[in-house]
């Protein structure tokens, strides 16, 4: 199998692909040393039979430069597909602030066709393809090199089969006419708000169970220092401070390092140096900070009238309309938006755009007495209600 080492080369290949309708692309990436995922390899692959038309391309060579991969991503004649490509959009974004475009997710299409909720890769190679996937190099140290013949031939798996994976959805998806969701589906894939974590918004990914503004004040402030520090370092973020040990010190809230150094659960490195001086600020900060400008956290929900036997019926309902479908229940509805619907809340995807289609315009009625459900056999049917 070929691995490509320079920009001249990974040239070559991309123009080559850009004479083809699609190409199949997936990256190898580490993640735990590091607040940005570190791209290690990148799997590409014409279309195909066999691997001659298969790629490896290792970003770690010195002089490798990706931007002809870029120019074959902003080629809008080649349609690129992915399996769950989020996580490898956020790499080229991060590094490129470049999308693939078009795009095309296989996971997503699956679920749209039929396949189950967030159905693996191996799923689908064993259901289309008929073939199975080696997976004793899936938890592999990436970064290092040489890499070994078993690594590579999984890499290239990756993208190999995906091939005849993406021509059977995508000839699926245009005998169903459903293409339109998945390009629905795709477009949040495609956000840059999806990749990028503004630190005064860092909060909110922290659990709390106390809503004063004065302790919710400190922990926007400790929680947006800790991410400044961790993006500007690429360090994970719990190599700062674990979310426990933040809410710990907005519990606290010390006012100089004696005070500090009493923290249980902070890490011994974050006791001293700029980390130390780092949260003291963002505790002093968060003091004295105003009832008025201090974060408020989304309780909506916990005042909503939640109709337990409405929520119950419309369980019901969007198993019989998914079913009937072929679509994943989780792709149009979970459960907070059922019972979010049965209190009568009405903003929400599940009742907008394909999904409204398949199941929220019927949810609708049945929530406001137009429809009934009733068991026929093993089916369950909706009958109309006069009125």
């Amino acid at each position: 199998m070929r691995t490509i080492t320079t920009t001249e080369d990974l040239e070559i290949f991309c123009k080559e692909a850009a004479t083809h309708p699609f190409v199949t692309v997936d990256t190898e990436f580490l993640r735990e040393r590091t607040y940005y995922s570190k791209l290690c390899l990148v799997q590409l692959a014409m279309p195909g039979t066999d691997d001659s038309k298969g790629v490896l391309v290792d970003p770690l060579v010195e002089g490798l430069s990706l931007e002809p991969m870029y120019d074959l991503f902003r080629d809008t004649s080649v349609v690129k597909v992915f399996h769950a490509a989020r996580q490898d959009l956020e790499i080229f974004y991060v590094d490129a602030k470049v999308f693939p475009q078009p795009l095309f997710d296989t996971q997503v299409a699956a679920m749209v066709c039929g396949f189950g909720d967030q159905v693996g890769y191996e799923t689908l190679v064993r259901k289309i393809a008929h073939e199975g996937v080696d997976k004793t190099s899936r938890f592999t140290d990436w970064s290092r090199r040489p890499l070994t013949d078993a690594q590579k031939t999984y890499a290239l798996a990756d993208v190999t089969h995906l091939r005849q994976i993406y021509e059977f959805l995508a000839a699926r998806l245009e005998e169903t006419g459903r293409a339109g969701w998945v390009e629905e589906e795709l477009r949040i894939l495609t956000n840059p708000d999806t990749y990028i974590t503004t630190p005064k918004d860092a909060w909110k990914r922290v659990k709390t169970r106390t809503s004063s503004a004065k302790f919710l004040a400190v922990v926007q402030e400790l929680a947006a220092f800790r991410e400044t520090h961790a993006q500007e370092r690429n360090i994970p973020r719990n190599r700062v401070y674990k979310d426990d040990a933040l809410v710990e010190l907005a519990s606290n809230k010390p006012k100089n390092h004696e005070e500090l150094g009493r923290a249980r659960l902070l890490l011994r490195e974050a006791r001293r140096g700029d980390i130390a001086d780092g949260i003291l600020k963002a505790v002093e900060k968060g003091l004295a900070c105003s009832p008025g400008d201090a974060p408020q956290p989304d309780r909506s929900r916990e005042k909503l009238q939640v109709n337990p036997a409405l929520a119950d019926l419309l369980r019901v309902l969007l198993k019989a309309k998914t079913e009937s479908a072929g679509v994943a229940a989780k792709l149009i509805a979970n459960a907070a938006d059922l019972d979010g619907m049965s209190a009568g809340l009405r903003d929400m995807p599940a009742l907008s755009g394909w999904r409204r289609e398949v199941f929220g315009a019927d949810a609708i009625k049945l929530c406001e007495g137009k429809i009934a459900l009733t068991a026929k056999g093993n089916d369950i049917v909706l009958v109309d209600v006069a009125p």
